[in-house]
């Protein structure tokens, strides 16, 4: 799916090497959000995700898509995970590299995530769990025009901390009256 300027499709193999960069480049403002993105983060880690979720996409038990620009640099990644079959919902997750901040991108591409979501699975409920001190992403959840539900106290573990979070959503009923 795209728009004129932003696309989502799902990860291939060959994309370690850009989401590598594209991590690294982001350390400093992802680690902190994001466990899984710290100081020694290296290839290798790319390629192992990658290779779990290239068949996970394939099998419907994740769907993690790159961001990219018209000119096909990867300038994130946007998912749908978590994926609770029996209550027919997921995490909605998202990140955006450093030098494509404040531009649109994370907010296009959960709309792009959020349409293809909605077409393509029997999902009923995308949820966005966000640390309540996340300023940017919250910004995104909001822009991209998901619904405010509330803050899950202690929801959220990062770096060995607990963190209010607020919970957004997107349910199918919404959309299809849209």
């Amino acid at each position: 799916m795209n728009t004129e300027h932003i696309a989502i499709r799902p990860y291939r193999l060959d994309d370690a090497a850009e989401v590598f960069k594209a991590v690294r480049e982001s350390i400093a403002e992802l680690s902190r959000w994001m466990p899984w993105c710290h100081p020694e983060y290296c290839l290798d880690e790319s390629r192992s995700w990658l290779e779990m979720q290239v068949p996970a996409f394939q099998q419907g038990t994740s769907f993690e898509f790159a961001i990219e620009s018209a000119d096909e640099r990867i300038l994130g990644g946007c998912g749908l995970n978590q994926i609770d079959k029996q209550c027919l919902r997921a995490n909605l997750g998202y990140w955006v590299r450093s030098g494509a901040t404040r531009r649109g991108v994370a907010t296009t591409a959960v709309g792009l995530l959020r349409e293809w979501g909605f077409q393509h699975t029997d999902l009923m409920r995308f949820e966005i769990v966000i640390a309540a001190e996340n300023q940017a992403s919250l910004k995104v959840a909001r822009k991209a025009g998901a619904i405010r539900e509330g803050i899950a106290r202690d929801r959220l573990l990062l770096h060995g901390a607990v963190h209010n979070a607020e919970i957004f959503s997107f349910i199918r009923r919404d959309h299809v009256r849209a």
